[in-house]
């Protein structure tokens, strides 16, 4: 089974300390339960018993600290795979609770990737007692640009600095132990990260700034003393540290969508396979078969696409940066995906969805923050049409990524290296997972990409269209459609997926490939021969009543009645 159902699932996947962490949180949500999350949620109640039940079983200290800082302990290490699992269950139940976890995660980026010992080893302590950390990068006035930051460390005199300034929309900063803060010096102009506390008398916590159980901080510095002590980085390093954190950071909002979805899906079924409309299960009514067929392809292929871009991720290394595709994918892709897959659901809960006892609606409402989190589609999507031209006509040699689920530290992850020249990063040939797959809906998918690329070649966006944003994002859909397909058919090989489930997958994709080039065909400013090429590109899936009718009764149907979170 590839949904996650935490009233089976085993997580046998996972070595024993590993596999008690996630069974113990399935446990924490499910024996406070749904009238419990649900009222909490609506009184808006910061999750102070989350935060006891995070450090009672030192889940935090055991997960997020690198192995290099584990003082002996053989189950301390920052695993990826392990990670993921956590990301799933905790957007499973409650997408607040994953946020504590989520900005925890930022925070500690820029410490662990400083060259400060001293905070690392004193980190490493705040986690086993229970800390939890924020990461102070955005500001009111300019968000995430870091260009424009207002932070100012201003020197003084041996080793000595005052911070002022303003920090906005930062996770955590109401209880963090430590706040990595993102500024530049004032003399010099170079950037530079620091760690304050939020429990200082010149820190100043000003508001959450959204009303939520989580808290997302305003906060300032106001003459707050800062020591070298303090410094996690400067220059070219801090930039680097705040780019590659998001690296990081962002590979987790897919897995918190992936959950979120995968409860909805349950609690949406649940709610069909029940309901008696003019005579007949709304169940057996025709378009309600095909939007949960629909919502379950795509569901799966958020979690498979992830899986394998997980293996990217854990392979990493300065001679192999294919992860940074594979990750703004997962951030951007998989979570916009979330969306559409509540926008099926919803087609069938409908008003249910509204009711305050049902997990759906805080799910409709949490969705559509993540692809707004760490930096938005639009940011995302610029990041990777980077990488198109070499992806398509300029292919490296690498060896073959394995499946990762081995217990290792992911050491790499805090030593990324510069974030620049991301143009000339190298991946290795498409079509080694296309071809060989004799497959109908993937071989008209790969006359689409044939159509791309002869439209990249043939038909090249001009200058003011490779300057129109609008252009290119959709043109970057089609691009992250080929690399989303590429991973999930290196997963149908590794995994020996059933041929039926493949081909569902490939049959939304070939109608999302349709709608993209269809974009394009309208855009004001499309010539006469990208507009043919367009035309080229739109296809209707293979229909296959037959395959269809047994993912609905095998896979899809069979999953009624077999999660409910307990009441």
């Amino acid at each position: 089974m590839i949904l996650l159902n935490p009233k089976t699932e085993t997580f046998a996947h996972l070595d024993p300390r590993s596999r008690e962490i996630m069974q113990k949180t399935v446990e924490y949500f499910e024996s406070r339960g749904k009238a419990k999350l649900k009222s909490d949620s609506h009184e808006r109640l910061w999750y102070a018993d989350f935060i006891n039940f995070l450090k009672e079983n030192r889940v935090f200290a055991t997960l997020l600290t690198p192995a290099a800082y584990a003082d002996g302990d053989p189950d301390t290490r920052w695993d990826t795979l392990r990670i993921c699992d956590l990301n799933e269950i905790l957007g499973f139940y409650n997408l607040s609770h994953w946020y504590t976890w989520q900005v925890s995660i930022l925070g500690l980026g820029p410490i662990w990737m400083s060259g400060n010992e001293a905070i690392k080893k004193k980190t490493a302590t705040l986690l086993k007692e229970g800390g939890i950390f924020a990461f102070g990068l955005s500001e009111r006035a300019h968000g995430a640009d870091l260009y424009s930051s207002e932070m100012a460390l201003t020197p003084l005199a041996e080793g000595k600095y005052v911070a002022d300034g303003g920090k906005y929309y930062i996770g955590n900063a109401n209880k963090a132990a430590l706040v990595s803060t993102f500024g530049k010096n004032s003399e010099t102009d170079e950037y530079v990260f620091f760690a304050v506390s939020p429990e200082h008398p010149n820190y100043d916590l000003i508001q959450n700034v959204v009303s939520w159980e989580g808290y997302v901080a305003e906060y300032a510095l106001n003459g707050y003393p800062i020591t070298d002590d303090d410094l996690l980085s400067t220059g070219r390093d801090a930039w680097d540290a705040a780019l590659n954190t998001v690296n990081v950071g962002k590979f987790n909002l897919g897995w918190g969508a992936i959950g979120i979805a995968t409860h909805a899906f349950y609690e949406a079924l649940n709610h069909a396979a029940q309901r008696n409309l003019y005579g007949k299960w709304v169940t057996d009514f025709p378009h309600i078969k095909q939007l949960f067929v629909d919502a379950y392809a795509r569901l799966v292929a958020m979690k498979l696409f992830s899986q394998r871009a997980t293996d990217y991720f854990r392979c990493a290394g300065a001679q192999d940066r294919r992860y940074l595709l594979y990750n703004p994918m997962v951030k951007m892709k998989v979570t916009t995906q979330g969306e559409e897959v509540i926008n099926l659901l919803w087609d069938v809960i409908a008003a249910r969805g509204f009711e305050k006892d049902m997990y759906f609606e805080m799910a409709v409402k949490d969705i559509r923050s993540l692809p707004k989190l760490e930096g938005t589609v639009h940011v995302n999507m610029a990041l990777i049409i980077k990488f198109m031209a070499n992806y398509f006509f300029n292919p490296g040699t690498f060896p073959e990524i394995p499946k990762r689920d081995d217990p290792a530290d992911d050491a790499f992850l805090f030593n990324q290296g510069p974030t620049k020249g991301l143009g000339r990063i190298q991946f290795h040939d498409y079509n080694l997972a296309y071809d060989g797959v004799d497959l109908p809906n993937v071989s008209l998918f790969k006359e689409q990409i044939g159509t791309l690329k002869e439209f990249l070649a043939t038909a090249t966006p001009s200058e003011a269209q490779a300057k129109n944003i609008d252009f290119l994002l959709s043109l970057g859909e089609l691009f992250t459609l080929v690399a989303y397909g590429q991973l999930l058919l290196e997963k149908y090989r590794m995994d020996n997926l059933d041929n039926d489930l493949v081909e569902q997958i490939f049959d939304f994709m070939v109608r999302d490939f349709s709608k993209f080039a269809l974009q394009i065909y309208s855009k004001p400013d499309s010539t006469d021969k990208q507009m043919a090429l367009c035309m080229k590109m739109i296809k209707r899936p293979v229909v296959d009543t037959e395959r269809f009718q047994r993912i609905w009764e095998q896979q899809v149907y069979a999953l009624k009645d077999t999660y409910a979170m307990n009441p």
